[in-house]
């Protein structure tokens, strides 16, 4: 993606992907271009270039000073729209390996470890029955957990509160409904929203266009 903005500012929230990008000009507003990377995508890199399975990297600062890692976003940028195959895929690969080995701390476990059993537990059910007005009791339950301990437990592991977390997968999946061609009124009532202002609201925060936008982009 490439965009310019005057005066949005992005909520707090995460990707399902890990999301590289390049602030190119910042005086006035800001310009800047990111790639979405599936996690598989960037595991398979790396097990890749190891020619062994490969854990996910940890990033523990989200904003690095690196003209070089910038000049690769750049490229890799332009690979994935202009570029052939074979050049889309060597600017991935220089890419995923140059953030990682000039910005991660640690990679993550391949296996187990990762969550909490009561906390995965929680997020299963937000994940279920995103549209449902559920309870912090409701949650608190199924993990097996006080509220205190389970909002503490789900901040440490997952970067956000439940409530933030919902809003998240409330907001993907009514993305999902305006991509198969659904009115900004219907997905927000079958994303769990309270109507069409409440999802316009908060799409424009997290996404930075209104749904309609979205939907007709």
């Amino acid at each position: 993606m490439h965009a310019h903005f005057e005066r949005h500012v992005y909520h707090r929230h995460s990707h399902e992907s890990h999301s590289f990008g390049v602030t190119e000009t910042g005086l006035q507003g800001f310009t800047y271009r990111i790639v979405h990377l599936g996690p598989d995508l960037v595991a398979g890199v790396l097990a890749d270039a190891a020619e062994r399975p490969a854990g996910l990297p940890l990033f523990a600062d989200p904003v690095l000073d690196d003209p070089g890692l910038a000049a690769a976003l750049r490229r890799l940028h332009d690979a994935l729209r202009t570029g052939s195959r074979l050049t889309q895929d060597e600017a991935l690969a220089a890419t995923v390996r140059g953030m990682v080995r000039r910005g991660s701390t640690r990679p993550q476990p391949t296996r187990g470890g990762k969550v909490p059993a009561g906390v995965h537990r929680a997020r299963e059910l937000l994940d279920a029955e995103y549209a449902r007005d559920l309870s912090a009791d409701e949650l608190a339950a199924v993990a097996g957990r006080s509220r205190y301990a389970l909002h503490r437990g789900f901040l440490k592991a997952c970067g956000l509160a439940p409530s933030d977390y919902q809003r998240q997968v409330r907001l993907r999946a009514a993305r999902r409904l305006l991509v198969t061609g659904h009115t900004p009124a219907e997905a927000a009532a079958e994303a769990g929203f309270a109507d069409q202002s409440h999802l316009t609201r908060w799409f424009g925060r997290y996404y930075g266009v209104t749904p309609g936008v979205f939907r007709s982009a």
